[in-house]
């Protein structure tokens, strides 16, 4: 099984979009391509060579889809109160149709409309993914801090390396302490691993209710 965590930016901001690629083998995952910069083009393109010889399992860090009429879906209010009891500030959960995030729900329904069309479709599955609370639903207490730090902390980042190996993420290099998005995209695979291994569960799930809203949500 391969496991691609992807912390997807706007249509026009590639330079902000990350795709960590993983290899799942005995219990752990290890980082086989870590790339910046991607495309659209160049991600359909990579999961579609991937799906040629495996399942692959994609997390996907944006909404892929959005309330009807607007404002929250009811899978946004249930996160949103899960991530304020673990101590997470409320407004890193925002209404997929919000301005700032209008574009970023766009491409992510496109790209999962475009993933359900590639040659080996029934060898994906697609889950939305919240980097931030997969951090903060397993860290130490003790080491909550750096979960509201890493995104601009470098020293939170560097302490993100270390925690990615005690949750069995191997290969993840020291330059992902440079920039968030790195960190996030390793984390979007952390979720999806956790949701789609039988051995393994989320820390929080709200299931897929088609067909407006088709995929699980989870971290």
């Amino acid at each position: 099984m391969k496991v691609v965590g992807v912390d997807l930016a706007g249509p026009s901001n590639h330079k902000d979009t990350v795709m960590a690629v993983f290899q799942h083998r005995g219990g752990k995952l290890e980082l086989r391509n870590l790339e910046s910069g991607v495309s659209d083009l160049s991600f359909l393109n990579a999961v579609e060579e991937l799906s040629e010889s495996d399942h692959v399992v994609i997390g996907i860090d944006a909404p892929l889809s959005y309330a009807d009429g607007g404002g929250d879906r009811a899978g946004d209010k249930e996160l949103r109160k899960y991530i304020v009891s673990l101590g997470m500030r409320s407004g890193s959960i925002m209404s997929p149709t919000y301005s700032r995030m209008a574009y970023l729900t766009l491409r992510g329904i496109r790209l999962t409309r475009e993933l359900e069309r590639l040659p080996h479709a029934d060898r994906i599955s697609i889950v939305e993914v919240h980097p931030g609370a997969a951090i903060g639903s397993r860290i130490d207490a003790g080491k909550f801090f750096h979960v509201l730090e890493y995104k601009k902390g470098r020293s939170s980042r560097e302490f993100m390396l270390g925690w990615f190996k005690e949750q069995q993420l191997k290969g993840i290099p020291e330059g992902c302490k440079e920039e968030s998005h790195l960190i996030d995209a390793c984390a979007a695979a952390l979720s999806a691993w956790h949701w789609a291994d039988p051995e393994l569960k989320s820390r929080w799930l709200y299931p897929a209710d088609p067909p407006l809203n088709p995929y699980d949500y989870c971290c």
